[in-house]
């Protein structure tokens, strides 16, 4: 972008959610103005109501665009970049989903395909960002609540993970929207090795100091689980085929996207841990 398109400010949607939220102080911390946008913060966004979609656009030189996965609109909300002047865009995608076999019983293209075709497509700068499975997710994301309770249940057999950290994403993110030679780059994020439920897990359990355990259960046994805490059906088996890719090895694969983009290599797993995690009782 020319120097005054770097300074007009850059639009952040879902700001709070957990990259986005690591997007916007990221952006700020290098002096950036920016837009922080949800359905409850000053710049309301709401995937479902489109007279929020111009205000926020409006002025803005640059979006990181996160999906609303329950009803994507995507394609739709990239005509209104265009035609309100954004000129870059960077766009949270997923590992896999150009590939068929990627998500087991998958058959139609997925929505984030979609979205990454209507991206480039729609006459602007854009980079894709395909991270794998993210580290946050134990304390902030799915699978939390398992392992909080202290005995994490997942149809992932020995499948092993390249968690990637979402600060090595958000940092991804900050660089495509404010710097050079990203445009028509697609990004595949995963952490620098692979480790398995059960290695992830000890390793936040020596951290803790007390036992955090992996149990392998079947899908069944998973998606009944799921429905007796609440969960629809459908929404178990949602996240049966999410987590299909790990338990088929699909997510060990090493990814180069981070060095590629900035440079360095990717957070490791451990640093995460180390970041986040202590053990009960120390205050220090």
């Amino acid at each position: 972008m020319t120097q005054n398109k770097e300074q007009r400010p850059v639009l952040v949607t879902a700001a709070t959610g957990m990259t986005g939220s690591r997007v916007v102080a990221g952006l700020r911390a290098s002096g950036h103005e920016v837009r922080a946008a949800s359905r409850s913060s000053e710049w309301r966004f709401d995937w479902d109501d489109t007279d929020t979609w111009d205000r926020v656009l409006e002025g803005a030189g640059a979006v990181y665009l996160v999906q609303n996965d329950v009803n994507p609109r995507v394609p739709e909300f990239v005509k209104r970049v265009k035609a309100l002047g954004v000129e870059r865009i960077v766009l949270l995608s997923a590992r896999g989903i150009d590939e068929p076999d990627y998500f087991e019983g998958v058959t139609e293209p997925p929505s984030h395909l979609r979205a990454e075709e209507a991206v480039k497509a729609g006459g602007t700068e854009w980079t894709i960002l395909r991270p794998g499975w993210f580290a946050q997710n134990f304390d902030e994301g799915l699978l939390a609540d398992g392992f909080r309770s202290g005995v994490l249940r997942l149809p992932t057999a020995e499948g092993a993970v390249t968690w990637i950290d979402a600060e090595d994403i958000a940092d991804v993110a900050v660089a495509a929207l404010t710097g050079e030679g990203h445009h028509g780059r697609t990004y595949e994020l995963g952490g620098p090795r692979a480790s398995t439920l059960a290695e992830a897990v000890g390793e936040i359990s020596a951290a803790l100091g007390r036992e955090v355990r992996y149990e392998p259960v079947s899908v069944e046994e998973y998606v009944e689980g799921l429905t007796k805490e609440g969960w629809s059906e459908a929404g178990a088996r949602e996240m049966v085929v999410a987590l299909s890719a790990i338990r088929r090895g699909r997510e060990a694969r090493i990814s180069p996207g981070v060095r590629e983009a900035l440079g360095r290599g990717p957070r490791d797993f451990s640093e995460y841990v180390a970041r986040t995690f202590r053990r009960d009782g120390d205050d220090s």
